[in-house]
């Protein structure tokens, strides 16, 4: 008999987002039916779960703020609605969805309730205060959750060290990611360079990602203004910040240097204009955007925070830095540009290491893994506080 998953996400669009639709999707139809719960109101991912057999219910109440009465309304109508699709499975993704989809899980008396971990709501740049209470809130929902799955070991380690899942609890699981629909080559670099209107000989650093204080784009900006060489930088994406950064460029003198593209929909076919992808975030879980990266043969500098080493090891696949250096990236940027040979060594590495980790067949397969193991144990052995760390 098929068992019913309700897959429940904040913001259906790339990141968590993308794992969720592809994770839906992935599942064996024969087996599983799925249903996507999320807060965005379309878009090419919920496309795509739509085309993928995958039924699409929006709650527009599921939004990323903190708000009681929109969060209230949201809870009720998850209650309802896992308990009406009589699911045998809840899996959330992301902060918000998984601290109210795990609620309504458990309200609604759902046998298995699953979260994916694709990062934290707390970091070290937060006030104590906040970073203490959402690992406090966190602690609490561990106790009604019966299997967790970390994008990466960093993701995996930090929730272990932090006393929010037992060990028998945690899977690690590569983001799934698409097939790369487009590989670094001369063709393809002269392509996406001519869509961007860039020349060749242009040094290239280029990123994907929301203008957010996670992203931290004024640090990447001041990072380009302190470059030895005089390279272009790409970014893609939008968010709050954008006219912040906008007079950021201004500001720094970098008009000519920094193209915001905002959101795009050709990202695989502009990422063969990259000479390097450049992370600058403050804190991430494993950002599916740099396994596409190394997919199409593009070099990457990162910071190093949470998972992002899986993928990114120092001086065999790229270059890592602590976060908010930027002086530390530019340098590390210098080096990527002014050493091609180097950096290509680093992307042919990083492609022969990623394997079939991240693609969607094995996602399926380690979702399956989860979802049968944890319906075959005791619910008394899958739930319970346990001890719990203070720090």
């Amino acid at each position: 008999m098929k068992r019913r998953v309700v897959h429940v996400v904040t913001r259906c669009v790339a990141g968590a987002g993308g794992v969720a639709v592809r994770g839906a999707t992935a599942l064996e139809p024969s087996r599983y039916d799925s249903v996507l719960v999320t807060g965005t109101r379309d878009g090419p991912l919920l496309d795509r779960a739509r085309a993928g057999g995958v039924e699409v219910v929006v709650v527009p109440e599921l939004v990323s703020p903190i708000s009681p009465r929109a969060d209230a309304v949201a809870l009720d109508r998850l209650t309802d609605l896992v308990r009406t699709r009589e699911a045998d499975i809840v899996h959330t993704h992301s902060a918000k969805a998984g601290a109210l989809g795990r609620l309504a899980a458990h309200r609604a008396g759902v046998p298995l309730i699953v979260h994916t971990l694709h990062g934290f709501p707390f970091h070290e740049f937060q006030n104590p205060v906040s970073r203490a209470a959402y690992i406090g809130i966190e602690r609490r929902l561990s106790r009604i959750t019966d299997a967790y799955l970390a994008v990466g070991t960093g993701v995996a380690v930090e929730a272990l060290r932090r006393g929010l899942a037992r060990p028998e609890q945690i899977h690690t699981i590569g983001p799934a990611v698409d097939d790369p629909s487009v590989v670094l080559t001369p063709e393809t670099r002269a392509r996406a360079r001519e869509r961007l209107g860039l020349g060749p000989d242009v040094p290239v650093v280029g990123t994907v990602g929301r203008l957010d204080y996670q992203k931290a784009p004024e640090v990447m900006l001041r990072a380009l203004s302190r470059l030895s060489t005089p390279a272009t930088l790409v970014w893609i994406g939008d968010g709050e910040l954008a006219a912040r950064a906008a007079r950021e460029v201004q500001a720094l003198g970098i008009g000519d240097r920094v193209l915001l593209l905002g959101n795009r929909s050709d990202v695989p076919e502009l990422l063969p204009a990259f000479d390097v992808f450049a992370l600058a975030s403050r804190y991430e879980g494993l950002p599916c955007v740099v396994v596409e990266a190394q997919q199409c043969g593009i070099p990457v500098v990162a910071t190093a925070v949470n998972a992002v080493p899986d993928v990114v090891i120092p001086g065999d696949t790229g270059l890592l830095v602590p976060p908010m250096r930027p002086d530390l990236l530019a340098a590390a940027l210098d080096h990527a540009l002014t050493h091609p040979v180097e950096a290509r060594e680093w992307a042919t590495r990083a492609r022969e290491r990623l394997g079939a980790r991240y693609d969607q067949t094995t996602a399926g397969s380690v979702l399956d893994q989860v979802y049968t193991d944890g319906a075959a144990r005791p619910r008394g052995r899958l739930v319970g506080a346990g001890t719990r760390g203070t720090s």
